[in-house]
């Protein structure tokens, strides 16, 4: 029997019948759901994988990209709710900007009643910084984000070299730090979630001791988790990432 695909608006994956629970995955500034396509083949069957696809990319191109950080997260949240079915447990996970996009989602989905994730992972950067802490920034320039990028990712950001995929990628990649660049709650809303927080032990961008400070966003404590790499330590570790993430919901 063929497993079906999931693909909505918002989300990519496979159905998992046997699922006891999803695990909805949020990729990083510029990413996509791609980020996440082959983690369904190193999950059992008791976890569903569901990656989200940001709008401004990929078959989403033709859309405008999310101004802000409530824009996007009420819209995940929305279409989470409106997935039909079973009403299975959810489990979120989030790399670099997609750990802020998690806790946003999380801290929604606590508002309604039954629907409440049974944990939040984040990746790759700090919590979320408030007004009071760090002034909202003027948006990068195409070169602050390229020198960042490829600061962080000296192999993938080869692909800026080519100017036609450049002046594609650019779209969600500028609209995305002009997000995270405005990014500032105007205080920490501490979840009733356990939260696990995960990072590369060279990553320049969120070294491992700022990701202790997680535990200011949950009242059922925190859990750190590093591996070998830098930011992007999830490509060449992980299986050793996926396996970590299934002992624990499972």
């Amino acid at each position: 029997m063929t497993v079906p695909d999931i693909r909505t608006r918002w989300f990519r994956g496979v159905r998992a019948p046997a699922a006891k629970i999803r695990l909805v995955c949020f990729p990083h500034a510029g990413g996509a759901a791609g980020t996440f396509h082959d983690w369904a083949t190193l999950t059992p069957p008791e976890i569903e994988v569901l990656s989200v696809q940001y709008p401004g990319r990929q078959d989403r191109l033709p859309e405008p990209c999310a101004a802000t950080m409530d824009e996007l997260a009420d819209a995940i949240t929305a279409a989470l709710l409106d997935e039909p079915g079973d009403d299975l447990p959810l489990a979120l996970f989030g790399h670099s900007m997609g750990s802020s996009v998690a806790y946003e989602v999380a801290r929604r989905l606590e508002e309604v009643p039954g629907r409440t994730p049974v944990r939040l992972f984040v990746s790759g950067r700090t919590r979320p910084r408030l007004a009071q802490e760090l002034a909202p920034r003027s948006a990068p320039t195409d070169a602050d984000i390229l020198n960042h990028v490829r600061r962080l990712d000296p192999q993938g950001a080869a692909l800026y070299d080519h100017p036609a995929l450049r002046a594609v990628i650019m779209k969600s990649l500028r609209a995305d730090f002009g997000l995270l660049a405005a990014y500032r709650p105007t205080r920490l809303h501490r979840l009733r979630v356990p939260v696990t927080a995960c990072g590369g032990d060279g990553d320049p961008a969120c070294p491992v001791e700022d990701l202790a400070a997680w535990s200011d966003v949950t009242t059922q404590g925190l859990d750190v988790r590093v591996f070998e790499g830098n930011h992007f330590y999830l490509n060449p570790r992980k299986e050793e990432l996926v396996g970590f993430i299934t002992a624990q919901l499972l």
